[in-house]
C-alpha cells in the first residue's frame, strides 16, 4: 500500500486530520478529514476556522440501510406532491457529479442550539458510536436508538456514500469512507471543504503548504483509489 495512504491511515487512527484532494476535473477541492469517533470541540473549531466550508459527517453504506437514512434529493422528490416547487429544485445531474451525497441534518437531543463547537462535537461523536453499534446490531435496534438520541433538522449534515463506494462515485464522501475502512476504524468521516481567504476553494498548492506546516498528510483521490483496489481485491 502506498506510503502516503499508510501514513494517512496511521494519522487517522491517532485522531489526527488528513487532507484529501478529490481529483482534477471533478470538484478539485481539498477536504480536511478526521475519523468521526475522534471528533472533539477542538476538532470542530479547526474544521470551522481552518477549513471554512460545511462540516459534514459520513454515514457508512451498511449503517445507512440499518438507520434508514434517505438521500435528501429523494426526500424532496417524495415531498413534491405537497410542495410542487421541490420537484423543480432537484437537478438531474450536478456540474461535478451525477448526484449529491447529502442526507438529512441532525443534532443530538442533549445539545441546545446544536451549532456550537461542543454541540456539534457531541452530535458527531455520538453518531459515530451509534453507527459502530448499528453495524453489529439487528432487529431494528439502529432506527430506535437513532430516533431516541437525535433530532432533525439539526446542525450536522449527514452524507450518504454511494452503495458501491469507489466503484460508483469518487467524491470525498466515498474516498474518506474507503480510507477509514482500510484503517480499520468506524467508517464515518467528518469532512469540511477547505476555502481560501478569497472565498474560493483552497488551491491544491496552498492545501499542500497547510499540510506541510502542520505535519499533516495530503493525499489525492487517485492514491486512495489505487490502495482501495489492492485492499479490496
Amino acid at each position: 500500500m502506498a506510503s502516503t495512504v499508510s501514513r494517512a491511515m496511521e494519522a487517522l487512527r491517532r485522531g489526527r486530520f488528513a487532507l484529501v484532494y478529490d481529483g482534477e476535473g471533478r470538484e478539485e477541492e481539498t477536504d480536511l478529514a478526521i475519523a468521526s469517533e475522534f471528533v472533539t470541540p477542538d476538532a470542530v473549531r479547526v474544521l470551522r476556522k481552518d477549513a471554512g466550508g460545511w462540516i459534514c459527517t459520513v454515514v457508512p453504506p451498511d449503517a445507512r440501510e440499518k438507520l434508514g437514512l434517505p438521500f435528501l434529493a429523494d426526500v424532496l422528490r417524495a415531498s413534491s406532491s405537497a410542495y410542487p416547487i421541490l420537484k423543480d429544485l432537484v437537478p438531474a445531474t450536478l456540474p461535478y457529479d451525477s448526484r449529491s451525497a447529502f442526507s438529512i441534518t441532525v443534532s443530538h437531543r442533549d445539545t441546545y442550539t446544536g451549532v456550537t463547537d461542543a454541540d456539534r462535537a457531541r452530535t458527531i461523536a455520538r453518531f459515530a458510536e451509534i453507527t459502530r453499534e448499528a453495524l453489529r446490531q439487528e432487529n431494528g435496534w439502529a432506527q430506535r436508538a437513532f430516533a431516541q438520541e437525535f433530532r432533525a433538522p439539526g446542525h450536522v449534515a449527514l452524507l450518504n456514500p454511494a452503495p458501491g463506494l469507489l466503484a460508483e462515485r469518487r467524491g470525498h464522501t466515498e474516498l474518506c469512507t474507503a480510507l477509514l475502512l482500510m484503517a480499520g476504524l468506524t467508517p464515518s468521516a467528518t469532512v469540511c471543504e477547505m476555502l481560501g481567504d478569497d472565498g474560493r476553494a483552497l488551491t491544491k498548492a496552498d492545501a499542500k503548504r497547510y499540510a506541510q506546516a502542520r505535519n499533516l498528510v495530503f493525499l489525492e483521490g487517485r492514491e486512495i483509489l489505487e490502495a482501495w483496489r489492492a485492499w479490496s481485491a
